[in-house]
């Protein structure tokens, strides 16, 4: 029986990806924030285990618990998918730091914690055991009102290439899972998300950059993800054809709106010609003189 550990499975693609890899006979250990709202339970093939990933505490203590209940056994695979997006958000000269930090903490930080934890785990089962980093598709669009999440991203993505030169000789696999946008709680209600993000900096910021940005930010982002996003069964079945690959690459894209445009796109063009294609895009207006 394969083994596997998920981080933030209390709701959305980690929950769904519990149950089906629980499904395919895999040993699942669920990690659910304390106190979070979940349809999971201990059970069958899937074993809910307390996580917080903010918290380096409870990360050890998670950790500690699914060694003991594998005893001499190791990890198969880590999917390191908890995050959140919607704090920290607008343009960067208003971002309020402290929320930037907290963002860091969770998503950035957090899987580092996770892969400190739990990588003794990982490397009993090597060769051949793997680490699922999910970054976003942000890290290749940059979109705007979203920097500091999209910087967690990119450090995500740093830490899983510097991961697969120092794993190598282990035969461990590590990827950034790199999703675009898909239709989960974390993404809903997307134009009053914005809207309502927008209105929450200061006034005089918002004079500044709505005659420029506004548009985009309220009403041609959002537009995008509710045209064009996965539904949560589409990006799911996307998961698990990359799990089922023998080889993953860097970066594995997961999505209608990444794959294959945003692929054949970074391979093709240049830096410089990649971002003309997303401020064409996002309909980002240029400067007038």
């Amino acid at each position: 029986m394969k083994t596997a550990f998920i981080t933030g499975a209390n709701v959305g693609q980690a929950n769904l990806l519990t149950k089906a890899l629980a499904e395919r006979g895999w040993r699942v250990f669920a990690g659910v924030l304390p106190g979070a709202p979940t349809d999971l339970k201990t059970g069958g093939n899937v074993t809910v285990v307390d996580q917080d990933v903010s918290s380096t505490e409870s990360v050890r203590a998670s950790a500690e618990r699914v060694k003991m209940a594998l005893g001499d056994q190791g990890l198969d695979l880590l999917m390191n998918v908890a995050g959140v997006a919607n704090i920290a958000t607008g343009v960067l000269e208003a971002v309020d730091l402290a929320q930037a930090e907290k963002l860091f903490h969770i998503n950035a930080f957090g899987q580092l914690r996770v892969i400190q934890a739990f990588l003794p785990l990982i490397r009993r089962n090597a060769p051949g055991s793997r680490i699922a980093n999910y970054s976003s598709g942000a890290i290749i669009a940059n979109p705007i009102g979203a920097g500091v999440y999209t910087m967690t991203k990119h450090a995500i993505h740093g830490m899983t290439l510097t991961l697969r030169h120092e794993l190598a000789a282990f035969g461990i696999q590590v990827t950034s899972i790199v999703p675009g946008g898909v239709m989960t709680g974390m993404s809903a209600n997307s134009h009053e998300n914005t809207r309502n993000s927008w209105n929450k900096q200061p006034e005089s910021i918002r004079k500044i950059y709505e005659p420029h940005l506004g548009n985009t930010y309220m009403k041609v982002l959002p537009d995008m993800l509710e045209k064009t996003g996965s539904t949560p069964q589409e990006a799911l079945e996307r998961t698990l054809k990359i799990l089922d690959k023998k080889n993953w690459k860097p970066i594995e894209l997961l999505g209608k709106d990444v794959d294959p445009a945003m692929g054949i796109m970074r391979r093709l063009l240049s830096d410089s010609s990649l971002e003309w294609v997303m401020r064409k895009t996002f309909k980002i207006p240029a400067y007038k003189a």
